[in-house]
């Protein structure tokens, strides 16, 4: 992703206005604004991660060089406070139902991947007192599903900084697409679960598994391959073990580290099912690049309206990267 992503255009691209007026009168937000409406503050709020302003007054200062409407800084901090985030989450959202249909890439799946991960952002306990993360730091987290065919989220949920993933991450899951998943999403009863559902999944698992009657499936030989061993069984102890037979793949990574993934896929080569898994490695990348260039620990205010509206704001330029006009 470059930095240069632009959105003096959005209206048009996105024909916004079109969705603003019932979304507006769905929430119960009545927008008397002429000047500083909803869209106008949507424009500055996108603007300021792109160009990386720290408040409500460099935005305002900067705001009519980039063709937006001038405003004052205080008009617009006061528009910001009463606008419910729920309509920025519900324009995220619209902004990613947009995005490219991409082919499955070289891996030649039938369905596209879904990497889910989470990241948390931390700042001073003093700033975020309702947000309370360890130590003397105050914390968001941000559960998402990317895309790694599009380099775009495709859902996020928000969350106080000790929110465990499991329970957000079943928020994320998606029969359309092939979870791809860390160790903090593995559960023996989820994942015979999703069998059942007819969600595919890759999902690497914790180390103290037990593994249970294992049998080895027959593998071309690769003396350039990584994997180590590809079985089916059964997984957990006596008091927690899986009802159903799953198939394990055993690979290194660049560092030689073992790594073992789950998954229902069958007519797949365990080589190929490592590659998912590494797929996976492009929500790390994407996060680097939130926190990195879209200056989000800078917080134009501290109330969850405030904090979980510049989230949104912050996740709309990329996802604009993955539409098709």
């Amino acid at each position: 992703m470059n930095k240069s992503t632009t959105f003096p255009n959005l209206r048009q691209k996105l024909h916004i206005d079109d969705e603003l007026k019932p979304l507006l009168e769905k929430v119960g937000y009545n927008d008397t604004a002429r000047k500083l409406d909803v869209f106008t503050l949507l424009q500055y709020l996108t603007s300021a991660s792109v160009h990386e302003w720290t408040g409500y007054r460099q935005s305002a200062t900067e705001g009519g060089s980039y063709g937006l409407v001038e405003v004052d800084h205080t008009a617009l901090s006061k528009k910001a406070r009463h606008v419910p985030y729920t309509i920025f989450k519900k324009l995220f959202h619209k902004v990613v139902s947009m995005c490219n249909r991409t082919t499955r890439r070289a891996l030649n799946l039938n369905k596209d991947l879904l990497a889910i991960d989470s990241t948390t952002i931390t700042v001073g306990e003093g700033r975020l007192p309702w947000a309370v993360y360890h130590g003397k730091r105050s914390g968001v987290k941000l559960h998402v599903a990317h895309k790694p065919s599009t380099g775009s989220p495709l859902q996020v949920e928000e969350t106080g900084g000790l929110k465990h993933d499991g329970p957000v991450g079943e928020q994320l899951v998606n029969a359309d697409y092939t979870l791809v998943e860390d160790r903090a999403y593995f559960k023996i009863k989820r994942i015979d679960r999703f069998i059942d559902d007819e969600q595919s999944f890759v999902i690497r698992m914790k180390e103290n598994v037990a593994i249970v009657r294992p049998q080895s499936l027959k593998r071309l030989p690769n003396e350039e391959s990584r994997v180590t061993r590809d079985i089916t069984c059964q997984l957990g102890s006596s008091q927690v073990r899986s009802q159903k037979r799953h198939r394990v793949v055993f690979f290194n990574d660049n560092h030689g580290n073992e790594i073992r993934v789950v998954t229902d896929l069958k007519d797949v080569s365990a080589e190929k099912i490592a590659d998912i898994y590494r797929e996976r490695w492009a929500v790390e990348s994407f996060f680097r690049w939130i926190k990195q260039y879209l200056n989000v620990p800078t917080l134009f205010g501290t109330t969850p309206n405030a904090v979980f509206k510049l989230q949104k704001r912050g996740l709309t330029p990329p996802s604009l990267d993955g539409i098709r006009f």
